[in-house]
């Protein structure tokens, strides 16, 4: 102890020999504070080293959920039509929470079970903390970082916990620098894929009405749940003047025209059709589309027309698409509306 604690000389905060617990004792009965502080279990004992160890473990936990995340964000399959891609938004899931539930116990286990627990009374007052009370709360933090944080254990496992969390929140940020590619200008349409409805049937001409629209999916595995192909067949009327774009001449068959139905405003789906005025209707924000003028924009927020799939038959008489897409399907971006090379 250092002799500046004895009574009648003041503590030097400042003295590099002066612990924590006497500068934090002198500063409590300067303050006029009641301040009781014990540890939670008798220093060395079993109770405290298997609290220890419950801390570290539930950070670690945390840092192998992370490390799970993140090897499943990088290899798992899930692309549609992959045979475990199903799971891969649960695992995510999954490991996340296991990754913040591990993190939580922790710290709870850390206050509850580590930390001192300490009492302390003080009647309330105005204005700013006097500078008893500011050498008092610097002992204190002192304390507990001597007391409990600078434990190999527990600081090991706020280690670990911390490159978890640092794991959970830098992994997404991975896909945001991935290159795309050819992905937003690709779809599963192609030369010869079937168009086919939701329960996988074809679709040939005589299944459409004058006026009626059909919607429909690639025929090829994972089509009916690729969120970039789904397609509107539409069957003008026979009264209706369609206006061809040059080049565009051999992309429908007779009356029987095949658009996009991702909205090129926001991607939602346009689902409705108003024959008299031959108008296709985004619901979610209005834009409305012209038919007969290869879908061409005249009310609402979309800029861009809906992209046109070229169309044929097979020898079997059923619809199929000669080519992909010639532009990019969904949400106008920068080069949408430009067609493909």
């Amino acid at each position: 102890m250092s002799e500046g604690s004895d009574e009648g000389r003041r503590i030097d905060p400042l003295d590099p020999d002066v612990s924590p617990e006497e500068l934090a004792a002198e500063a409590a009965r300067d303050a006029g504070v009641a301040v009781h502080v014990r540890p939670r279990f008798e220093p060395g004992s079993k109770q405290e080293a298997r609290a220890e160890r419950r801390v570290a473990l539930a950070f670690t936990v945390t840092l192998l959920a992370a490390l799970a995340f993140a090897g499943i964000y990088i290899f798992w399959p899930w692309e549609w039509g992959e045979d475990l891609a199903w799971l891969y938004t649960p695992l995510l899931g999954l490991t996340m929470g296991i990754a913040l539930a591990g993190l939580g116990f922790g710290a709870v286990l850390w206050a509850k079970k580590v930390m001192p627990e300490e009492e302390a009374v003080q009647e309330r007052h105005g204005g700013s903390s006097p500078a008893e009370e500011r050498a008092l709360t610097k002992a204190f933090w002192d304390q507990q970082y001597n007391g409990a944080i600078r434990r190999r254990r527990v600081l090991g496992g706020l280690g670990l916990g911390g490159l978890g969390v640092a794991i959970l929140a830098i992994m997404p940020l991975g896909g945001l620098i991935k290159r795309p590619g050819d992905a937003l200008f690709t779809t599963l349409w192609g030369p010869g894929v079937r168009l086919v409805r939701s329960d996988g049937t074809p679709v040939s001409p005589a299944d459409l009405k004058p006026g009626a629209i059909e919607t429909v999916f690639p025929g090829v595995p994972g089509g009916l749940r690729a969120a970039d192909s789904p397609t509107m067949l539409i069957r003008v009327r026979a009264n209706e003047e369609v206006t061809i774009p040059e080049g565009r001449e051999d992309w429908h068959y007779e009356d029987y025209f095949a658009y996009s139905k991702i909205c090129t405003h926001a991607g939602c789906p346009v689902s409705l059709y108003e024959q008299q005025t031959s108008r296709l209707l985004c619901p979610c924000h209005q834009s409305q589309f012209l038919l007969t003028d290869a879908c061409r924009p005249v009310f609402g927020p979309a800029s861009q027309p809906l992209p046109q799939l070229p169309i044929a038959l097979d020898d079997e008489g059923f619809f199929i698409a000669t080519s992909d897409y010639r532009e990019a399907v969904g949400p106008a971006f920068w080069d949408s509306g430009k067609e493909i090379a």
